[in-house]
């Protein structure tokens, strides 16, 4: 029984898109959020959130906001309920882990209980480290109907390549990394990214496997005076990350940094890449193992997935 062909897909995830797409069930989506851009096809499909951000504000308004939007209780997100009703979904994949990230799983409860064309399923992914997520693709396959497995078989073995050919170098070489994952105020990135710079061959310095990302102070940084500082916010791709990066030059202490005096500060593409609990971290892994160590390797996401800051 051909299963697929009767599925009506909704993913209010940027990450889950890109889970559906892996499992081979790009033309079976028939909506999204508005965050969904990957792969690109899935751009024409009919948006089902709104966010409540003005994405447009430097940074440290973007972070003042949404805290006013937490602290009175209010969604970031808002679903349109009959933009729902139309599409008549077979399943819905949405997420649990972080309100600042996508709609919170209660407003898709609600959303969900009000559909009278459709009964979907949700599917509630909540990844906070590596093997969550390779966890949620696997449930998202099996509640679809589809094998995961060689999906996953292809993700491991790029893992294991760059671990293999990391496996000789001395542990004292390894170079600490700072990575920033908001500019202003600072937050480091937390979740599965310190995993990720241990898989690339870095020495993580913030930020705690599976533990959302930490506020830091600027003192703090320039205690630990890192190797190498890599720029990844939230939401922003790589020309975005590189106007908000201004606000740290402007720090106190920032040229004295021996990763600012060596060219060792970095800037991603954060929104496609680090950001998104999908696939694609596998792709993060490679673009940290370009960055920290280039003699070894050359996957060739420089100048579109990062660059060098200066």
């Amino acid at each position: 029984m051909n299963l697929d062909r009767e599925l009506r897909i909704v993913s209010l995830l940027p990450s889950a898109t890109e889970i559906v797409a892996a499992l081979g069930l790009t033309d079976v989506l028939v909506g999204r959020s508005h965050e969904c851009d990957y792969p690109p096809m899935v751009q024409n499909l009919p948006v089902c959130t709104t966010a409540r951000l003005d994405t447009n504000k430097p940074s440290f308004k973007i972070d003042t906001d949404i805290q006013t939007l937490l602290e009175s209780a209010l969604s970031i997100y808002g679903i349109k309920s009959e933009v729902l009703e139309q599409l008549r979904p077979t399943h819905i994949i949405t997420q649990d882990q972080c309100d600042v990230c996508a709609v919170s799983f209660a407003d898709v409860k609600k959303a969900v209980a009000q559909l009278t064309q459709s009964n979907p399923q949700v599917i509630s992914l909540q990844p906070n480290k590596l093997t969550d997520v390779w966890a949620d693709l696997e449930r998202v396959a099996q509640a679809l109907g589809v094998d995961e497995k060689p999906v996953l078989s292809q993700l491991q073995s790029r893992i294991e390549f760059c671990r293999s050919r990391l496996s000789s170098l001395p542990a004292e070489s390894l170079p600490t990394v700072a990575a920033i994952e908001w500019t202003d105020p600072i937050m480091t990135s937390g979740n599965w990214i310190p995993e990720l710079i241990e898989l690339a061959g870095g020495k993580n310095l913030f930020g705690t496997v599976g533990e959302h990302s930490p506020y830091i102070q600027w003192q703090e940084l320039v205690k630990a005076d890192p190797d190498c500082i890599i720029i990844m916010p939230c939401g922003f791709d790589l020309e975005r990350t590189r106007q908000e990066s201004q606000s740290l030059t402007q720090q106190p202490n920032w040229s004295n940094l021996q990763a600012v005096q060596k060219g060792k500060v970095f800037i991603t593409d954060g929104n496609a890449y680090f950001n998104r609990p999908g696939p694609r971290l596998v792709d993060s892994l490679e673009i940290l193992a370009e960055i920290l160590h280039p003699e070894l390797f050359d996957f060739g996401y420089r100048g579109t997935g990062w660059e060098v800051y200066a």
